[in-house]
């Protein structure tokens, strides 16, 4: 089926999930239900540890904005729930939407939690329409979790420049239209 330009295929199911996860699985707390586990938290900088010159910032900024139009430009895998909803995960307020770069981090995902064992269905997105259709869909502040639960993974929120501005937090949205 195409909508808007974009090929929505029928959901996939993935089985063997173990099998694809391949080599050895990190040690993860799992999630509550619906939010997905993590690995151990990343050291937190201290306050004016982090880049120092104006330099650094901007080249930061600019690896950002590359990662974030590769991200809108990727068609990613979306697990569905038990309730065949998009998997979501809340945190300190925001619904985030869980996508997956590749099935080998979705198995991990799913080693992660327990839950290899059983069937996943899930659907390629393209990263675009997930940040500017369906983050706008979510009840409240919503943005988008990459390889949830890795140390590869990122986070795109319901800010300007990534997410609709009428959605944007950041400039005094609720995260709903």
């Amino acid at each position: 089926m195409t909508e808007n330009g974009d090929d929505i295929p029928e959901p996939r199911r993935v089985s063997r999930l173990a099998d694809l996860a391949g080599g050895p699985v990190p040690v993860a707390t799992p999630g509550a239900e619906g939010e997905p586990a993590t690995a151990a938290a990343p050291a937190v900088p201290e306050p004016g540890s982090g880049p120092e010159t104006g330099g650094e910032v901007a080249a930061a900024r600019r690896e950002f904005a590359r990662l974030l139009g590769e991200f809108r430009r990727t068609a990613v895998l979306v697990p569905f729930d038990a309730q065949e909803s998009l998997w979501t995960a809340d945190f300190n307020g925001v619904r985030w939407i869980c996508a997956f770069s590749d099935e080998a981090a979705l198995a991990r995902f799913a080693v992660a939690r327990g839950e290899a064992g059983r069937e996943w269905a899930y659907r390629t997105v393209l990263g675009a329409r997930l940040l500017d259709v369906m983050v706008p869909m979510l009840p409240g502040p919503g943005g988008v979790a990459l390889d949830a639960g890795s140390a590869d993974g990122m986070l795109f929120p319901p800010v300007a420049g990534i997410v609709p501005d009428d959605v944007a937090v950041d400039l005094g949205g609720t995260g709903t239209r």
